[in-house]
């Protein structure tokens, strides 16, 4: 476990979560805005264990090279960047400590992936991902418009929600990108709002990730189609069902959301003490290469068919 404090850097709600979580784990905080950060003042510090970068997307090269200079194991939130190149610099930089670090794609905790996780799914061929939510009604006084999502640089939907392309690749690591449709709207130019990927791996499986900003209901689902079962979760309810000739199997779970970013901070303690994370899906730095290129090379490769007409107050 990390003795001494650790460094939450930004002071918005994924930071306020961290820290939170942090103290719970009995961990001394400094929780710092971005706003106040000094790189020079924070170079000279010798009381830190570790570093949580919770700032905005544009913000994560600067932090991780001062992370790597002191020596000091990261946690980082996703989106790591926009594009390829910018990934290859990150993980130029990172390089020292990446072994120890982390980056935030807490849904690798979620019950049912990982249970999911644990089966033979050689044989399935297809499988689809999708996350819909009506971006206004995520938190209260909030506006779309005054905030990081809505940036041509490094925001939309496909950045934003892209723990269900991390799910795609945990469960078959040599997925790659064929192409990416997207939606925009005529306020907001460069901005997905509703975007579909498709994605294959040599030998199989094919499959589609799909991701909007528009839809009236929350839902969060998957589906794998296999040669001997198929398989679905809803990680909202949260169930996995096992769907064979036979009939069906349902397995429920019983967990808050909260849990998912508790285990993820436990590991990434354990990592930054030169240990082991608990869950054989943690989203280790040095091993998340490929999943934050593929992002990358997805936002990069969006292809804008329309737009939608949605009042974004």
């Amino acid at each position: 476990m990390v003795s001494g404090r650790v460094a939450v850097i930004g002071a918005g709600s994924i930071g306020r979560r961290h820290a939170d979580n942090l103290r719970v784990l009995g961990v001394e905080v400094d929780h710092i805005p971005w706003r106040e950060f000094s790189a020079q003042t924070f170079a000279q510090r010798r009381d830190l264990s570790a570093v949580v970068i919770a700032t905005a997307t544009q913000i994560r090269l600067e932090l991780i090279e001062i992370c790597a200079q002191m020596d000091l194991p990261f946690y980082v939130e996703k989106p790591l960047a926009w594009s390829v190149e910018q990934v290859e610099a990150i993980y130029a930089a990172a390089a020292p400590v990446a072994a120890r670090s982390m980056i935030g794609f807490m849904m690798r905790y979620h019950p049912a992936l990982r249970a999911l996780a644990a089966e033979d799914l050689s044989d399935i061929y297809s499988f689809s991902m999708e996350i819909g939510h009506d971006v206004r009604q995520w938190r209260a006084n909030w506006r779309f418009g005054d905030s990081y999502a809505a940036r041509p640089e490094g925001g939309g939907v496909l950045l934003d929600l892209s723990h269900e392309v991390d799910m795609a690749r945990a469960l078959f690591p040599q997925l790659a990108l064929r192409s990416a449709q997207s939606l925009g709207h005529a306020d907001y130019p460069g901005v997905d709002f509703a975007t579909s990927l498709h994605l294959a791996a040599p030998g199989g499986p094919v499959g589609c990730v799909s991701m909007d900003y528009l839809s009236p209901v929350f839902i969060r689902s998957a589906r794998l189609r296999g040669l001997n079962r198929l398989w679905e979760i809803d990680f909202l309810k949260p169930e996995l069902v096992q769907i064979t000739p036979e009939g069906r199997q349902v397995t429920p779970y019983v967990f808050e959301r909260n849990d998912m970013f508790l285990a993820a901070m436990a590991d990434f303690l354990a990592l930054a003490s030169g240990g082991v994370a608990e869950n054989p899906l943690a989203p280790r730095f040095d091993a998340m290469r490929g999943t934050n290129a593929l992002v990358a090379e997805a936002w990069a490769g969006r292809q804008f068919s329309g737009t939608v007409a949605v009042d974004m107050g």
